[in-house]
This record gives structure tokens, sequence and C-alpha cells, in this order.
């Protein structure tokens, strides 16, 4: 089954986002369980996109003002939602922002 870890932290935890994931990646690649994953530019750096009656509305910045913002991404492919939330537990960001599972939706073949 395929989750989507979406990492976020606060401004305080973009210094940790530059130390890499201390490992993290190469033992999750060899498991064979990372299917992508990036992280992402600043929030200040977003576009938001919505259209209403037709019209396409722009705002600089991110949808939400909230303290903590997405920081990155990392699709998996693994058994359940219990090695989703054992390879989450194990991201580095675990331990000073928040990691949201999310299973991704595929349709019947």
């Amino acid at each position: 089954m395929k989750y989507l870890l979406m990492i976020a932290g606060d401004e305080s935890a973009a210094a940790h986002a530059n130390d890499g994931c201390g490992g993290w990646t190469e033992e999750m690649e060899a498991r064979g369980v990372v299917a992508g994953g990036a992280g992402l530019r600043p929030p200040d750096e977003a576009t938001t996109v919505r259209v209403r009656d037709g019209d396409v509305l722009l705002t600089d910045g991110p949808f939400a003002e909230t303290k903590e913002q997405i920081g990155g991404f990392v699709l998996i492919d693994c058994a359940d939602l219990d090695e989703a939330i054992e390879i989450a537990a194990k991201h580095p960001a675990a331990g000073y922002g928040t990691i949201e599972i999310r299973p991704v939706f595929e349709p019947p073949v």
C-alpha cells in the first residue's frame, strides 16, 4: 500500500532540514520502500491557486497561515499502516516536527 509522508515543521526546524536525514533515506531505499520524495522550497516561495466563478485567483505564499508548514514529502510503498508508522517514526524530522501519514488513493484496476 502506498502512503504519503508529509513532513512539517516550524521555521526553527528549517536548520534541521539541511542536515539531511542521517542515513534514513539510505536505510529505506535499501528496504525498497521509498517510491519518491523531495524537500520543498520555503513557504514564502509558494503560489496558491484557486478558481472561483471561472476566475483564476493567485496568492503569494502558502495556503494556510500556520506556524508549521510542509517542508518535504516522501512516497512510500509498504505492507500496511503499522509499517508506515514505523518508517515515519524513524525519520529524523519526527523528532523536531510532525509527519502526517496519508494513504494514497489508488482506484481499482
